[in-house]
């Protein structure tokens, strides 16, 4: 029995643990900052600015998160490339942990003024140079660790993770908003979540010290295989293709996520007259659908391959989208089960990582991942939200229309993929049969 059928083992298991939490713990990190933004922008911008000028100052520190992740997340991969993807994996955790705590213990701009909302930008750009690094390296780490054949539902565990991360953000907000007065939110409570993320975040990087070092990388180093030249360079340079799959596949991931999961609730409140706490539950079914669905997306790479997997996945997000976006307003009591249905199959986004982890070879895969996912998530994760709400002045549809549109892509993509190099046998040589 060759080593890259072996089942997945006790370290195995362990890795994907890790990471998966430290995952969810990153992505908590990130995202709390949308669920407090309002509270945060009276207290960090002067009392007598205009309103809608304080909301673009405070979505414009959470977009600038999104901005730094191309520039951490290659300079991570470039050292992940060169000195080892565990190395990065810890420090990627304790960038954010470290800003996150900051955050929670930030004077505001009653107290310091004009330095408030500078401190509040640069604890964001951290964050965002640590998610950068985070998300690529730790789907190398675990396609290189586990056996060839089990690559998809290791990612697709890990994106899971990721996901969990969001439910936890809500959660925390929810738990939060009811349990205090709006004024006890407003002068000490919203404090809470960042000093949890960044005490949980802590916790994270010490458990990773019980992480090795991937065999991939280790194999790389005595075969003296590390990229001589710049990573990125080579990545541009000679892996065009796979940077141009990446890229869309990235756009796939971000968008169905942003549009469905985050955009919906509100959606759904100013379209159909939904209550806040309604949504906000029936969105809380959906993340625990999208976890699920992750998971047989890459359970379904691993046995049917990418192209099936994504032909499938983008017909059936067509469909429940559409379903979900058309259907919610004239059957409220369908409200949980429309929008469970099409959280479970946005969850096609679980076999991404797949197609990504092999597209690049292993002296390169980090930067290659890195780059193409950073750069397309801070134009398409940005772009999107704006994208929507502008289509909205034409047809308050506009969401349904645009995931369509990405079902379409994930469709060609997924056929696209038929023909070409990612095919399950020719990779298991290039990703180095374990």
């Amino acid at each position: 029995m060759s080593s890259h059928n072996r089942p997945l083992n006790r370290q195995d298991y362990k890795t994907l643990t890790l990471a998966a939490l430290g995952g969810a713990l990153e992505f908590y990190d990130f995202i709390i900052f949308v669920f407090f933004a309002a509270v945060v922008g009276e207290l960090f911008f002067p009392t007598d600015i205009p309103e809608w000028l304080r909301q673009v100052q405070t979505f414009g520190i959470f977009a600038a998160g999104y901005l730094a992740r191309p520039l951490g997340g290659i300079i991570m991969a470039h050292f992940g490339d060169l000195v080892g993807r565990k190395k990065m994996f810890t420090l990627s955790i304790l960038l954010m942990a470290v800003p996150t705590l900051a955050m929670g213990l930030l004077p505001t701009y009653a107290s310091v003024g004009i330095a408030a909302p500078i401190l509040l930008l640069l604890m964001r750009l951290l964050q965002g140079a640590a998610i950068g690094g985070e998300v690529p390296g730790a789907w190398v780490f675990v396609a290189e660790h586990v056996p060839a054949r089990r690559i998809g539902i290791a990612c697709g565990t890990l994106t899971a993770g990721l996901t969990v991360g969001i439910l936890l953000g809500s959660v925390v907000a929810t738990l939060i908003n009811t349990s205090m007065t709006q004024q006890a939110v407003h002068d000490w409570g919203w404090r809470i979540p960042f000093l949890l993320g960044g005490a949980f975040g802590l916790v994270a990087m010490y458990l990773r010290r019980w992480l090795q070092e991937t065999p991939i990388f280790l194999e790389m180093q005595q075969r003296k295989a590390l990229a001589q030249e710049l990573p990125v360079k080579a990545v541009v340079v000679r892996h065009k293709k796979a940077v141009v799959i990446s890229m869309l596949l990235t756009w796939l991931l971000s968008a169905g996520i942003v549009v469905v999961i985050l955009m919906s609730p509100v959606w759904l409140q100013k379209q159909y007259g939904f209550a806040p706490a309604l949504t906000l539950a029936a969105n809380s079914i959906a993340t625990i659908m999208l976890c699920f669905g992750c998971l047989i997306a890459g359970l379904a790479a691993d046995r049917f391959g990418a192209s099936k997997t994504f032909i499938v996945g983008s017909l059936l997000l067509a469909c429940s989208s559409w379903f979900f976006y058309h259907l919610s307003g004239a059957h409220p009591e369908q409200l949980f089960l429309l929008y469970g249905i099409v959280g479970l199959c946005v969850g096609v986004v679980g076999a991404v990582p797949y197609v990504m982890v092999r597209a690049f070879p292993a002296e390169v895969r980090f930067t290659g991942i890195s780059f193409s996912y950073n750069v397309s998530y801070a134009i398409f994760g940005g772009l999107t939200p704006i994208a929507v709400t502008m289509l909205m002045g034409i047809s308050p549809m506009a969401p349904a229309w645009y995931v369509l549109a990405l079902s379409l892509m994930g469709l060609g993509l997924g056929l696209w993929l038929r023909q070409d190099i990612y095919q399950p046998d020719a990779t298991s040589e290039r990703l180095g049969a374990h």
